[in-house]
């Protein structure tokens, strides 16, 4: 078997148990009848769907599974940016102080899904919003615009949120 074949099958069977593992969830049922058609409808999705669910150029486990410690210490200090951020909006509303603007950066991020998460944390931190996410390249309305330069803007933005990221997927 070759290693491309082998690399087809191993997505293939991580996306049908992802998909069985949300139909557990959801049903909330072992029955044997709902065990089945959860598993056969799984099989059957992930036949459809494993080239979308993990592209072929994600090679390396690590691309989409993340490093459980990492994970968990990066949702804790989500909090913590959340709450820093939400009160800098407070103030910055109350003292008028604002200057908002549109930034581009990029994210040398390798992996599509620490990406996605960095550019979903970027929209969950009061104060930014991300409005495109193109491969490496995002675009993000900034509340606080202290520069136009890309390059800065990415650091003030992404900051600590980025560097975190590097360590729960690789």
């Amino acid at each position: 078997m070759s290693i491309e074949t082998r690399w087809k099958l191993i997505r293939f069977f991580i996306t049908a148990l992802s998909m069985f593992g949300l139909w557990l969830i959801f049903t909330a049922s072992f029955e044997l009848f709902s065990l089945v058609t959860g598993l056969g409808g799984s099989f059957f999705v992930a036949a459809l769907t494993y080239e979308i669910f993990i592209p072929r150029h994600q090679a390396g486990i690590n691309f989409f599974v993340p490093r459980p410690f990492h994970l968990i210490l990066y949702l804790f200090l989500m909090i913590f940016f959340i709450y820093k951020s939400s009160i800098a909006v407070l103030v910055a509303v109350v003292t008028g102080q604002v200057n908002p603007r549109i930034v581009h950066f990029r994210t040398p991020l390798k992996s599509d899904m620490a990406r996605m998460v960095l550019a979903n944390s970027i929209t969950m931190t009061p104060g930014t919003i991300t409005l495109d996410l193109n491969d490496d390249h995002l675009t993000v309305h900034w509340f606080f615009s202290t520069t136009s330069h890309s390059k800065v803007a990415g650091n003030e933005v992404k900051g600590e949120i980025e560097r975190h990221l590097k360590k729960v997927w690789l």
